[in-house]
């Protein structure tokens, strides 16, 4: 069976800058790239991380996020949102973030990434979108997007073919279960050791392992 075919509709980078009423940097005002853009093991050439400890490294140096949301969101605002406004580093045709399965895989370009897990919003993306209520309604819409890592780096850009490959279990979790994780309050032990069979970022890795380590205590 042949893996459907995407399309990159758009490359966005960053320069870090300061949010009025907040403390510190921030790089997620994303604009568009013309042209090839080089994408190394820690993100595109060009983007820059502010926040290291919650965002970037090897398992989040791509945000990629997805045609279907897009068009959620236009429906929601009632405007279609500019490129790059959620933080995106990629803009794809499809498919819609949520039913992406952790562990798949994204040819775009020679670069190739791999899901690893879904973006968590914070005060800093309200900030962004001007709109304090953001985050809620971003939990509310389950729209996540998708964190990725750099399997082989190279180059890519608007308008490039976005095809699959590899193999993902077909009971692999997705994004959507990463997402949801993070707002559980009583995760099962099934759920906890479903996750960490997957190749998940290692921020998430580290927050399964300690609570697998308490259902182990029986806490």
């Amino acid at each position: 069976m042949t893996s459907p075919t995407y399309t990159l509709l758009g490359v966005c980078v960053g320069k870090g800058k300061a949010f009025p009423n907040k403390t510190g940097a921030t790089g997620i005002d994303k604009r568009p790239v013309l042209g090839p853009v080089e994408v190394k093991t820690l993100g595109l050439v060009g983007d820059e991380v502010m926040d290291s400890k919650h965002h970037g490294g090897p398992d989040q140096a791509v945000y990629l996020y997805t045609q279907p949301d897009y068009d959620y969101w236009t429906e929601f605002l009632g405007e279609a949102p500019a490129a790059g406004a959620f933080g995106e580093n990629l803009l794809i045709s499809g498919p819609a973030s949520a039913e992406v399965q952790i562990g798949q895989r994204f040819r775009i370009g020679s670069v190739l990434l791999e899901a690893a897990a879904s973006r968590i919003p914070c005060e800093t993306f309200a900030a962004h979108m001007h709109d304090p209520l953001f985050v809620k309604k971003f939990r509310q819409a389950r729209r996540p997007g998708i964190y990725a890592r750099v399997i082989e780096e190279g180059t890519l850009q608007a308008g490039d073919p976005v095809t699959l490959e590899g193999h993902v279990p077909a009971d692999a979790p997705t994004i959507l279960d990463t997402f949801e994780y993070f707002y559980d309050k009583q995760p099962t032990p099934q759920q906890v050791q479903r996750l960490l069979a997957a190749p998940v970022a290692v921020r998430l890795r580290r927050e399964l392992e300690e609570q697998a380590a308490k259902f182990a205590a029986g806490r």
